[in-house]
């Protein structure tokens, strides 16, 4: 759809209903706003009891303008909200900005509709506003530093938070948009124009409901591809939705992990507090090219280079706890690096330039370049002083010091490695030269760190196949069927109902057998599975147990599998209602939810894709082989992660599917369970 989006940030005249006289006004606040920027454009004030502002008198309706009008501001009660948006289409507008709160949702729907009928778009109702920088539009509450970040919000008062942030740390916004109800235009919509506007470096994103998760995840990748950085701030993180899960998968792939995986895959960088949504930002001013160069498979090598033990170790500290390697360097440049520094440096990683800085202001250029040029780091991370020395007076210091910075920006672009500062004086002006020169700096070490760790992005996101047709029937044996049609390897079985089909069953199987109970949740907990039986007299013993205690509509008998030489893993799925298919892999076993060693991704997933899954468990050494135990088949594990992946993609009316556990071998991989529950 080719929506006037730009109608909302650029307009060629603009009308306020609901104008005010009144400081305390929204009206009032949204007319001054409007016409500071009368020079570019028309600006009319429109209130029906008349009055004037800064010169320019009320008019009474939209009508008695004379002409017709591109974008306009609603801020009156909610009973004239959708007359006043009829006669803002009559007047020609393209876009309508809804600050008015208090509408049902079926009254805003329905002025959305015909908003969406007539060619135009509503951004809100209940939002705080729009504004553009460079096109010198403030039609909001408050006013927001000029800059280059793009800022789109759910909440109008944590968006003035984020501006009084922004200001504090020397940035800026060249665009924000207020979603708030989001009647109309969406934070999808929004990060489109916005990554596409030429003032803008990065943007910024605060949501309380992604809405479609699969869309969000596609323009925020488009951005990224771009070199136009994503962050994300979210509320309601929380695990209640995994309570009301019945299987382990849904228990386990929580709303937060779901959205970090969804991060993950367009390459969003997701923050906690609103803080971190700001200073993330400053990546913009590292290169693209730079940025893009820079994704290892491998945890991200860091170089520290510190002027004190303090910071250095603090740096190193902070860095492995988030996952970053600081390798040591090897003896040839550590050599180098001792050339270069006074004799008591610490040449390792973290380096201690000692004092090397008061000695030659030069070594901090020299230092980051000959680690940045080793290639035995990705990055290089520098804090401390640096960047002080300017705000001591002016003169051959402070220049100097400018020099230097240029020389670390250099090295940069040179080796196509970035470099993050943490400085004491993150504001000062060599701070500024570094950031235009492409090395962002920060006044926290943690938040130059946390930059440090790269936003990977896998290949995607996925696109979802055509739904196949609708699966229905007991969770173990109709789903056993459906996976194994997809190539996902069970031991031999067979479905039975009396005690005497289940002792011919286990005659033909061949002994030892399994006994499983049908059509319960978690079988284990009930002890509806019966594991080992030898003979037909166990066969017997146990039916008539679990016919006593469970009354389960029917039983399968199964083969029975050695678990000794094999890990056993969950491999499920789950419907999110934002995100689609999901799918989960971890440690698995009757103990998979106490253990919580996961990895989750959208579905579907290739064979790169799955086992990169694998890799990313905490104890993926065990596949690999450990203390002695052969290493599993990884292809084959592989294999069945993919075929549950597409599975889940084609079935929509699947809810939660598991296989748990999945005994992986160095001979292949079977699943001994499975289970479902399909949507209500």
């Amino acid at each position: 759809m080719n929506r006037p989006l730009e109608s909302l940030f650029a307009p060629t005249s603009v009308a306020v209903v609901g104008a005010s006289e009144q400081p305390t006004k929204w009206g009032y606040r949204l007319s001054v706003g409007a016409l500071t920027g009368r020079e570019r454009r028309s600006v009319h004030l429109v209130n029906r009891r008349g009055g004037a502002l800064d010169g320019v008198s009320f008019a009474p309706s939209l009508a008695a303008l004379g002409e017709p009008v591109e974008l306009v501001v609603v801020a009156t009660p909610a009973a004239q909200f959708s007359s006043t948006v009829d006669e803002a289409l009559a007047a020609g507008a393209k876009a309508v900005v809804g600050i008015t709160a208090g509408l049902s949702p079926a009254a805003q729907a329905e002025v959305a509709a015909r908003v969406r009928a007539a060619g135009a778009v509503l951004l809100g109702p209940n939002c705080m506003g729009v504004a553009d920088a460079a096109a010198g539009l403030r039609l909001l509450w408050g006013e927001l530093p000029a800059g280059d970040i793009a800022l789109v919000s759910q909440s109008g008062n944590l968006a003035l938070e984020l501006g009084a942030i922004a200001r504090r740390g020397g940035l800026g916004f060249s665009r924000f948009a207020s979603l708030g109800n989001a009647a109309d235009v969406t934070a999808v919509e929004l990060l489109r124009v916005c990554a596409a506007h030429p003032a803008t470096r990065a943007v910024a994103v605060y949501l309380e409901d992604v809405g479609d998760g699969r869309a969000f995840v596609a323009a925020a990748a488009d951005a990224v591809d771009a070199g136009i950085p994503v962050v994300l701030l979210t509320a309601g993180r929380s695990a209640e939705g995994a309570r009301a899960a019945r299987s382990h998968t849904g228990a386990l792939a929580g709303d937060a992990a779901v959205l970090t995986a969804a991060c993950r895959a367009a390459g969003v960088r997701l923050v906690a507090t609103p803080t971190e949504l700001i200073e993330a930002t400053r990546v913009a001013a590292i290169p693209a090219s730079v940025r893009a160069a820079v994704f290892p498979a491998a945890p991200r090598r860091l170089g520290v280079v510190a002027d004190g033990g303090g910071h250095g170790v603090i740096a190193a500290d902070l860095a492995v706890a988030a996952r970053l390697a600081v390798p040591g360097f090897s003896d040839d440049l550590a050599a180098r690096l001792a050339v270069l520094l006074p004799p008591a440096a610490t040449t390792g990683n973290p380096v201690d330039l000692a004092g090397g800085g008061e000695r030659d202001i030069t070594s901090y250029a020299a230092v980051v370049a000959a680690v940045l040029e080793s290639s035995e780091v990705d990055a290089v991370l520098l804090s401390g002083y640096f960047g002080s020395y300017c705000e001591q007076g002016a003169g051959e210091l402070a220049a100097a010091e400018g020099e230097v910075a240029d020389a670390i920006a250099a090295a940069v672009h040179r080796t196509g490695r970035p470099v993050y500062v943490h400085s004491m004086a993150a504001r000062s002006s060599t701070a500024a030269r570094l950031a235009a020169g492409g090395v962002p700096v920060w006044s926290a070490i943690e938040q130059a760190v946390a930059a440090a760790v790269p936003a990977l992005r896998r290949p995607g996101p996925p696109e979802l196949p055509r739904p196949a047709g609708a699966v229905a029937g007991d969770a173990y044996w109709a789903g056993r069927e459906l996976l194994a049609g997809a190539g996902v390897a069970f031991p031999p079985a067979r479905a039975v109902r009396s005690r005497d089909d289940a002792l011919v069953a286990a005659g033909e199987l061949g002994y030892p057998v399994v006994l499983k109970a049908l059509g319960l949740v978690h079988k284990s907990d009930v002890r509806g599975v019966a594991l080992g039986l030898g003979d037909a007299a166990a066969v017997a013993a146990a039916f008539d147990d679990m016919t006593g205690r469970l009354a389960p509509a029917g039983y399968v008998v199964e083969t029975m599998v050695e678990l000794r030489e094999g890990v056993e893993l969950i491999v499920g799925a789950r419907r999110d209602p934002r995100f689609g298919p999901v799918l989960l892999v971890g440690f698995g076993g009757v103990y998979a939810e106490l253990i919580a060693d996961t990895a989750v991704d959208l579905a579907p997933v290739g064979r790169d894709g799955a086992r990169d899954l694998l890799v990313r468990l905490r104890g993926a050494a065990l596949l690999a082989g450990f203390r002695g135990r052969p290493a599993v088949d990884l292809d084959a594990l592989a294999d069945v992660i993919v075929a549950v992946s597409r599975v889940a993609a084609a079935h929509p009316e699947i809810a939660e599917l598991d296989l748990n556990p999945v005994l992986a071998t160095p001979h292949g991989a079977v699943a001994l369970d499975c289970h479902w529950e399909l949507a209500r």
